[in-house]
């Protein structure tokens, strides 16, 4: 792994980003990891961008001198991918904050890459719109983008993947690629924007997205069962979707899962495979969807289903 940078590459990105570049080995070491379980590979310099230009520009000046670039968001994945096996530089997005437009008559908001799901939400309110993908960290959608980011509402919403409408990229040689568009419809052309979502920053470093919005449900509600078996409980969860019950999350805990839990957590939870759903919708349409899973638990053997209701979404 090399151990320096090019002193001229230095010195253009000193004299472009001032404070914002730094070699100090606090910084460098904490982009060099993540929530993974791979050890720490910290970059050789790390560049705080704050627009899609600056971005282009380190990544020109990279691709000049062939030095590796990662890009960094919060780093709270557990892929592993904003680690620097071969050093290089880290340019970090967290700076691009910005929330650029929300068209609440569209369902659809377009933010700079480093703002995070909780950022957005907030920025939501008094919409009664929301943004639903929830990967149980306040990530950057830049980064969920990269990874291709999910969680428990994958289930109804889709993940990353199903609701990135629009990229800007930028390419490995400093270009800018603009993918998608607002439209809900459309078949012109390569889906760039879907392969670019999960590629973890190999196919390009983007900088802007337009994501999806949704209703707040009227009406939330969350259950809980236990099962006699992983595989009766797994029985349960593929009848509910052959039915079509529209289960806005389903969270499948084995017994030595729940055993953590009471442990760590000091809860009284039955030590068994145990299913947790949520519904969305009216109050109407949550009591049928919580009826009809109960209804088919029961019939596998499903035990102390316990229903309740939410007061606010839980974003």
């Amino acid at each position: 792994m090399p151990t320096t940078l090019p002193q001229s590459l230095l010195d253009q990105l000193r004299q472009h980003f001032a404070t914002r570049f730094t070699q100090g080995e606090s910084n460098c070491l904490q982009h060099g990891r993540d929530e993974s379980v791979h050890l720490p590979m910290p970059p050789l310099a790390v560049v705080f961008a704050e627009t899609t230009e600056e971005v282009a520009l380190v990544v020109k000046l990279c691709a000049e001198y062939k030095v590796p670039i990662i890009p960094y968001g919060v780093g709270s994945s557990v892929e592993g991918h904003v680690l620097a096996p071969h050093g290089g530089i880290s340019i970090d997005l967290s700076g691009m904050n910005q929330i650029i437009a929300i068209h609440a008559e569209d369902g659809d908001a377009t933010v700079q890459a480093g703002v995070t799901r909780l950022q957005l939400n907030d920025a939501l309110k008094g919409t009664g719109l929301f943004f639903p993908i929830d990967p149980g960290a306040d990530a950057t959608l830049g980064g969920m983008a990269a990874t291709r980011a999910s969680g428990t509402n994958a289930v109804r919403y889709g993940t990353m993947r199903d609701n990135v409408m629009a990229t800007s990229t930028v390419l490995a040689d400093g270009r800018l690629m603009k993918t998608g568009g607002r439209a809900r419809k459309s078949s012109a052309g390569y889906d760039l924007t879907r392969l670019l979502v999960g590629s973890e920053g190999t196919l390009g470093i983007m900088t802007e997205l337009t994501v999806k919005l949704y209703p707040i449900p009227e009406a939330i509600s969350a259950a809980v069962c236990t099962f006699p078996s992983i595989d009766a409980a797994v029985q349960t969860v593929i009848q509910t979707i052959q039915l079509g019950v529209p289960v806005a999350r389903i969270e499948l805990l084995d017994a030595l899962s729940l055993a953590a839990i009471n442990k760590f957590s000091k809860t009284s939870l039955a030590e068994a495979p145990t299913l947790f759903f949520e519904f969305h919708g009216s109050p109407s349409a949550v009591a049928e969807q919580a009826e009809t899973v109960q209804a088919i638990a029961d019939d596998l053997g499903g035990a102390n289903y316990t229903l309740s209701l939410y007061d606010a979404l839980p974003i």
